[in-house]
């Protein structure tokens, strides 16, 4: 198994029933993740039209291998350019990555297939489609905020709310009660002034042992 598979509803509302309530779930020991399956055509359509019809190429990984002339030469071969630079420092230097700009875009959409993960002495070359400032942005934020949700995702399988708790019981009796259950990685009861508010929070290192814990203390 790749760890991956795909469920096709009748509606759409069974589809999204489905994510509410199986998503994050626990299936044998690991923890699920259930989304809309977006077909090629939409992811292609997200990205835009421009971003399948390009003409300039970003190449990078090349250290100081390659100079203009060698730039030129290599992606000449490819097709017609119409533009080329090598970046360089204040001294001169190779910043290793350049700009290829090619007339037509199927000479620049092959170029990145062909030149992509190209040797080139002890360096592997990288070759992509040039993006834009504002979609390199939109990209970084869209990548970030990914990442955000996969953190919530991943601290909200072990993070228990404990409520209903004595004025006696402090952190470290807290984390006492649980250790049973698993690894804690933090044990908080919430204070004002000084005194409990009735409520803490407990952190385990996994999913599995915050949902023994669940299931054994609720009640």
């Amino acid at each position: 198994s790749k760890g991956y598979g795909f469920v096709h509803f009748e509606t759409e509302e069974a589809a999204t029933s489905a994510i509410q309530k199986v998503n994050g779930m626990l299936l044998n020991g690991k923890k699920v993740f259930v989304g809309r399956f977006i077909p090629r055509n939409e992811r292609d359509r997200e990205l835009g039209e421009k971003a399948k019809h390009f003409t300039n190429v970003y190449v990078k990984n090349f250290g100081e291998e390659l100079d203009d002339e060698k730039l030129y030469e290599m992606f000449s071969a490819v097709g017609k350019i119409t533009s080329h630079k090598v970046m360089t420092n204040q001294e001169g230097k190779s910043k290793g990555f350049g700009f290829v700009a090619f007339e037509d875009p199927e000479d620049a959409e092959k170029a990145c297939d062909e030149l992509n993960n190209k040797e080139l002495g002890t360096k592997t070359l990288f070759v992509g489609r040039a993006q834009k400032r504002g979609e390199r942005q939109a990209e970084l934020k869209k990548k970030f905020e990914q990442l955000k949700i996969e953190r919530m995702n991943r601290y909200q399988g072990v993070n228990l709310y404990i409520k209903n708790l004595d004025d006696t019981i402090d952190d470290e009796r807290l984390r006492k009660e649980f250790t049973p259950y698993g690894t804690i990685t933090s044990a908080k009861i919430m204070t004002e002034e000084g005194r409990s508010k009735g409520f803490g929070f407990v952190c385990f290192s996994s999913p599995e042992e915050a949902t023994r814990a669940v299931t054994e203390m609720n009640g």
